[in-house]
């Protein structure tokens, strides 16, 4: 899949039925921002109203995630957004392992195109599929991993701070590193 076009790979993901969650959507959803960002962030999978608008974090969770990038002065130019699913889970279940798996090849062509340096995983599901699911997002979040030159951080998914207002300082301290990872990176390569 690396050598597809994001035209390409955006009509793969569109005909896919890799797993049933691709017969219940209304649209699969690839993901929105700048396609050459240094900084990836990573969800679960789309909901009611990603799933209608076919982009990854519009609905109630996103909008909080947007003002969050904002207040802590992310240009919309400093990262992309994707989700490890691509298609709705019924009634927004938590997708199966095997449904992720079923993406897994997307995400990753994803990640090829983008070449983040920084991935924040938002969430259990996608710290449990592209970190470890050795730790729960409680005990994980907030501490930087590297693998293959690339930096992960993990954090509560922005859905879970509308649940749970006491996850919204932890939540924000993480993009805090993020941002200033983020910052740091671009110094050295300046």
């Amino acid at each position: 899949m690396a050598e597809l076009t994001w035209e390409n790979l955006e009509k793969a993901i569109q005909n896919c039925r890799n797993c049933p969650l691709g017969n219940g959507r209304i649209q699969a959803v690839l993901g929105r921002g700048s396609r050459d960002a240094d900084l990836m962030f990573v969800g679960e999978g789309p909901g009611r109203q990603e799933d209608e608008q076919g982009k990854p974090f519009v609905g109630q969770a996103g909008q909080l995630l947007d003002l969050a990038l904002k207040s802590l002065s992310f240009d919309p130019g400093d990262y992309y957004i994707a989700n490890v699913v691509k298609c709705r889970p019924p009634m927004n279940r938590t997708p199966e392992p095997s449904e992720a798996q079923a993406c897994m090849n997307f995400l990753r062509a994803q990640f090829s195109r983008v070449r983040p340096k920084i991935i924040v995983c938002l969430g259990a599901v996608a710290h449990g599929n592209l970190v470890s699911n050795e730790l729960s997002i409680s005990r994980a979040r907030g501490k930087w991993i590297q693998k293959k030159g690339v930096w992960f951080l993990s954090t509560f998914h922005p859905a879970a701070l509308l649940r749970d207002e006491s996850k919204k300082l932890p939540f924000w301290q993480d993009l805090k590193l993020a941002k200033e990872k983020l910052d740091e990176i671009r110094a050295v390569s300046t």
